[in-house]
């Protein structure tokens, strides 16, 4: 999966963050030639600014789908501190995409799921959207057990990614997978599980995800850098770089 731009990275950080709705088309029509399967993307306004816009995500989705209807298109819920789980909740009902990302502790901040959790997921999960579960630390992964078992929701096959490290600067060490791993077989979760990681540690972390059987995100969300610790020209390199990961 490439995660091309985030909710924070701007055009003053890259010149090749994509922005726009046709920049981040464009920039998925590059990466899935290059090899991701899937584009996990944020739209911005005017100003470069992380969005719950519906309008501008139905926008992309029905761009993206013509230029690369074999990639799976995953929009976001990111909360970046601003956006309420009401209105993560609503993004979600206005635009029911093929797939969404959703920070369980950013949907479920009393880490108690409510009525309305609960109806949000099922219905995403009866529409056949494929919820990518944001783990940002091992007990998130806890709570989506909590959830499942509330919603009879199945455990087999759970999508979930977790987040190795921080952008602030936590660091990312392959280490920190092992502790998800274990919460899994603890609460019985059969999950495809991924990784996304930060900064200087991110290309050792996602080469020990691979030998665990996990997937990997890349792209200019978690970092700039390329594995010999040069600045990426752009995406598509970072991802033709992350599938010579799998030999």
């Amino acid at each position: 999966m490439v995660a091309p731009n985030g909710a924070r990275p701007m055009k003053k950080d890259h010149p090749e963050v994509p922005v726009t709705v046709s920049e981040i088309v464009k920039t998925g029509k590059a990466c899935f030639d290059t090899g991701a399967e899937a584009i996990h993307f944020h739209v911005r306004d005017k100003n470069e600014k992380h969005v719950l816009d519906s309008g501008l995500y139905k926008e992309a989705l029905n761009e993206l789908n013509k230029l690369v209807p074999k990639m799976h298109l995953q929009i976001t819920t990111e909360a970046v501190g601003r956006y309420s789980p009401l209105e993560m909740r609503k993004l979600a009902y206005e635009v029911m995409p093929p797939g969404i990302s959703i920070g369980i502790r950013e949907m479920i901040p009393s880490r108690r799921p409510t009525t309305d959790d609960i109806k949000l997921y099922q219905k995403l999960t009866e529409s056949e959207t494929k919820i990518q579960h944001i783990c940002y630390e091992p007990e998130d992964v806890d709570l989506l057990s909590s959830l499942l078992d509330k919603a009879k929701l199945s455990k087999i096959g759970t999508w979930c990614m977790f987040v190795i490290g921080h952008y602030s600067g936590k660091m990312s060490k392959p280490k920190n997978i092992f502790p998800f791993i274990e919460r899994l077989k603890k609460n019985n979760l059969n999950a495809d599980w991924a990784v996304c990681a930060f900064s200087k540690e991110e290309l050792s972390c996602l080469e020990t995800a691979i030998k665990l059987g996990g997937k990997i995100r890349v792209g200019f969300e978690n970092s700039f850098l390329m594995p010999d610790g040069s600045i990426a020209p752009n995406n598509e390199t970072k991802v033709k770089a992350a599938s010579a990961l799998f030999g």
